[in-house]
């Protein structure tokens, strides 16, 4: 049973191929189903790039951070500069950091149906079912926040049967987790519940010498989830989800000498305390068409801070001209999400029976208030900001078979993007703009065994203000983005499904590129958004997985990524912008070796990549060895596991400019390292 339910499950876990194709008699390649689009599919029906990480990928990583699972996601990367990574990069396109200055995401996060793009320390992976990685413009289905793609992540939903999970882990850097899950009928045939509770700690992997501490840069993480689906008749189900989200967690990451032991005397915050909810109500209106209405609200305060000068007073003798500086962001973000959507059935679709069709409308209340605190050697300034956006859409899509073979796909979007924005500084911006995206396609089923597609889609990223007022006036607003993106790719198998491949080629024009760069001043920087004319990209996407024996998967995941400048400043045209390393790959095996043992290793490795399209320092490219050892008898199971097991260094974000008073401030190349050597014991009950 463990072995068979591993296979099945495993032949979904990888990377699959993602579209809007419609075939009555479907016969599916993968049993994993994705529910991104418009209507839920097999993977078979796929006709995009789009990678699934499912359960059994998942069991052991509760404790490992969300965004960087990603990373096993052909060219999905990512940044810290915080106590979690925080930003995503899908093909290099994606934001690497945030201060003042309000952020439109480049790649948007769906938490069970909740907006998380602005929010992703809050995500966490435990009860987690499956998370979808979607590449490329996703201007058809989610608009604005999906020009780079969007990433939706699905926890375990309630079930008929009563059921439960239990799991504690151990580990090194004195980590320590605990969840539990429980669900099941609260009324029969009618109402179902599931809720589960995570609390994970550790003291991090920084030292700090000049406080005698471990923990200046920990993590303390608490997340709620609750569920209710509530059978109304045959006909409606309302699905309801609440979260509240408690982040505590330290920042002490940088140091002058790129080591893992901090001179600070001012550590810094990395808290999120959000509080969350969606209401979906699924309605068959009659045999031909149903209606999905949705509704979702968040409310998060969040903090962030550090110490400025990585130093402590005293440190440095006066001559050198050293300095004290703090730095606070306390941000509070509200939005409200509303779409409502009318979905073909069978026996709605138009053109006798040819053609599937949605349409829908979609409304999004956006605001963000921002405190800074600056303290800056003997005094503290302090600058606020008010960032409102309202965000209407239409969009609809038709799926039309032209053969029993052949499927033309349509979809289009328009929105309007208003913006609000206004500061402390006297400073004001207004904006009122029509944006547009979509995508047309074909899907060719050739036979059972393989699939063709072609997709052209257009995605735009809204334009935004830069908040900092010591840049020229000039910079500060930028212009909205377009994307036009090209993917042409093959789903097909080999051997009965033994050998599973996913190939897709891809290609790229941006205009009015947005560019994060930044201005050095006295002992600080200033960032902002810049446009660049035009850039381009192209790379491929491959997953290979083959099972020999029941008890064996093997599989390999590349990513091959060239993008760079078409028209910029002289120093950049043609050079790849920041992020977008050229090759990352993820090659390992899973092996049940004797009954209820199972045994995993990977490794996975990444290209060297600019940190800043304001300099040219680059990271190092970089392989990790991670593994684990499974035991499992009936309801009860410990995972013995270990990440990076060489304890390779390797660099997640990188600056550049002078901070040492030491070196007279000379410019210097200063990163945060990436998760060193980690290992740990958890143990699971179901029930």
């Amino acid at each position: 049973m463990i072995k068979s339910r591993f296979l099945t499950l495993s032949l979904g876990a990888t990377s699959v191929l993602f579209g809007t194709s419609v075939y009555a008699d479907e016969v599916s390649l993968d049993p994993i189903v994705v529910g991104a689009d418009f209507r839920e599919q097999n993977l078979s029906q796929v006709s995009n790039s789009v990678t699934v990480i499912g359960e059994e990928q998942l069991y052991d990583k509760s404790t490992e951070p969300f965004i960087e699972v990603l990373t096993s996601a052909p060219n999905v990367n990512f940044t810290a500069g915080a106590s979690r990574a925080k930003h995503i990069q899908i093909r290099g396109i994606g934001e690497r950091s945030q201060f003042e200055t309000p952020v439109n995401p480049s790649v948007g996060i769906i938490y069970d149906g909740i907006d998380f793009s602005q929010n992703p320390l809050g995500i966490t992976l435990f009860d987690v079912k499956q998370i979808e990685v979607l590449r490329g413009p996703q201007g058809t289905t989610f608009g604005a926040n999906g020009m780079a793609g969007v990433i939706v992540v699905e926890s375990n939903e309630p079930t008929e049967e009563y059921t439960g999970h239990f799991e504690a882990t151990v580990g090194n850097y004195n980590t320590k987790a605990v969840g539990a899950a429980v669900g099941g009928s609260i009324i029969d045939d009618r109402l179902l519940g599931r809720i589960s509770v995570y609390k994970n700690s550790s003291d991090g992997y920084m030292k700090n010498s000049y406080l005698g501490r471990d923990d200046t840069n920990n993590i303390d993480e608490l997340t709620v989830n609750g569920q209710l689906k509530w059978h109304v008749s045959d006909e409606h189900t309302i699905d309801l989800t609440v979260m509240h989200v408690d982040i505590d967690n330290g920042y002490d990451a940088f140091t002058l000498d790129n080591s893992w032991v901090s001179h600070s005397d001012m550590p810094g915050k990395d808290t999120l305390l959000s509080n969350a909810f969606a209401l979906k109500s699924t309605y068959q209106v009659n045999s031909g068409m149903h209606l999905i209405t949705s509704l979702s609200h968040s409310n998060s305060d969040s903090q962030y801070s550090y110490d400025e000068d990585w130093s402590y007073v005293g440190e440095f003798d006066d001559s050198l001209w050293p300095y004290s500086w703090f730095d606070q962001y306390l941000r509070n973000r509200k939005q409200t999400d509303f779409d409502m959507r009318m979905i073909s059935d069978e026996s709605g679709k138009l053109f006798n029976g040819t053609t599937a069709w949605t349409f829908g409308i979609y409304y999004k209340d956006y605001s963000e208030d921002l405190t800074r605190n600056h303290f800056m050697d003997d005094h503290w300034e302090t600058f606020t900001h008010n960032y409102d956006t309202t965000n209407k859409a239409i969009y609809g899509q038709i799926d039309s078979e032209l053969t029993d073979k052949l499927v033309f796909t349509l979809g289009l979007r328009t929105e309007n993007w208003e913006v609000d924005y206004r500061d402390s500084n006297a400073f004001t911006e207004n904006t009122d703009e029509n944006l547009y995206g979509g995508k047309i396609g074909l899907s060719y089923r050739a036979d059972e065994t393989a699939r063709y597609y072609v997709t052209l889609s257009r995605g735009y990223k809204p334009g935004g203000v830069n908040a900092d007022n010591t840049i020229p006036a000039k910079d500060r607003t930028y212009q909205t983005e377009t994307l036009w993106n090209l993917d042409v790719g093959v789903n097909s198998n080999y051997f009965d499904n033994k050998l599973v491949n996913r190939l897709n080629f891809f290609y790229g024009k941006r205009r009015d590129q947005q560019v994060k760069t930044y201005i050095e001043q006295s002992r600080s920087f200033s960032d902002y958004f810049d446009n660049a004319a035009k850039g381009t990209y192209y790379g491929l996407e491959s997953e290979l997985d083959y099972y020999p024996a029941e008890t064996l998967h093997l599989y390999t995941k590349l990513g091959l990524l060239h993008a760079e400048f078409d028209a910029y400043t002289p120093e950049m045209t043609g050079r790849a912008p920041a992020q977008s390393p050229n090759y990352q790959y993820n090659v390992g095996f899973d092996y049940d070796f004797i009954e209820n043992w199972r045994f995993k290793a990977n490794v996975e490795g990444m290209g060297s990549y600019y940190f800043s399209n304001t300099h040219n320092q680059k990271s190092d490219a970089y392989t990790l060895l991670n593994s684990s050892i499974e035991y499992t008898n009936g309801n009860f199971g410990v995972t013995l596991w270990g990440r990076n097991l060489a304890d390779t260094e390797y660099d997640v974000r990188g600056f550049y400019f002078g901070n040492d008073p030491s070196k007279d401030y000379a410019d210097t190349l200063y990163t945060q390292k990436g998760t060193p050597r980690t290992f740990g014991l958890t143990a699971s009950y179901d029930f």
